[in-house]
């Protein structure tokens, strides 16, 4: 338990990083040309990154048999949020100027914003209920049904990203692929557990008889 206490702060500055880093390239200057565009891709990617992070850490809990790692999927999964709200915020703020009537044309128009609005959506209800009172009050598999919004969440961020990049989409396929492989490790787990629930066990296979003469 020590070392989890001793971890926790850690990881949480450690997830505060890319925010730091971005923040000191503002008050240094070097966003470049087009720093709004630099914001944007950051918390773009940063939200994408701790959703994949967030989803990795039941795979890597069950695969290396340290069920403590679970004790971070909280942390992560918020930190996707905050970076997703960061990215929010820099659109509607930075780049429409709380314009709403052109958001909202921007969200009905343009596909790739619809969908990646429609992903940070999903993470509201995630990050909400994301307290042990909420848990207690859903119940343990109503809250986990609801908290399977992260996948249609982290689908719809790769796909916001995949259609807003027009050249190089090297770096959007590799987040496909990283998804693709945590859900795939999912949907292989929900299988084998559905087999093995199908599969008679030996006590009840029926017996034959053999009789005596």
């Amino acid at each position: 338990m020590k070392p989890i206490r001793f971890f926790k702060p850690v990881i949480f500055l450690a997830c505060l990083a890319p925010l730091a880093a971005l923040a000191w390239k503002a008050y240094s200057g070097n966003l470049g040309a087009n720093p709004i565009e630099v914001i944007t891709h950051a918390t773009g990617d940063w939200t994408i990154r701790f959703l994949l992070i967030t989803l990795s850490v039941t795979p890597l809990r069950k695969l290396t048999r340290q069920p403590w790692l679970i004790r971070f999927r909280r942390m992560f999964g918020l930190f996707a949020f905050f970076y997703g709200v960061l990215h929010f915020l820099t659109y509607i703020w930075l780049d429409k100027f709380f314009n709403f009537h052109e958001m909202l044309t921007d969200i009905a128009k343009r596909r790739f914003i619809t969908v990646g609005f429609t992903g940070f959506l999903l993470l509201i209800p995630l990050a909400l209920t994301s307290t042990a009172g909420w848990i207690r009050r859903l119940g343990g598999k109503r809250w986990q049904m609801l908290h399977r919004l992260i996948y249609f969440s982290a689908i719809a961020g790769v796909i916001h990203y995949l259609w807003l990049v027009k050249a190089d989409i090297r770096k959007p396929l590799q987040y496909a692929a990283i998804l693709a492989l945590l859900l795939g490790y999912r949907i292989f787990v929900w299988l084998q557990s559905r087999f093995k629930s199908k599969k008679p066990s030996p006590l009840s296979r029926p017996t034959i008889e053999v009789s005596e003469g």
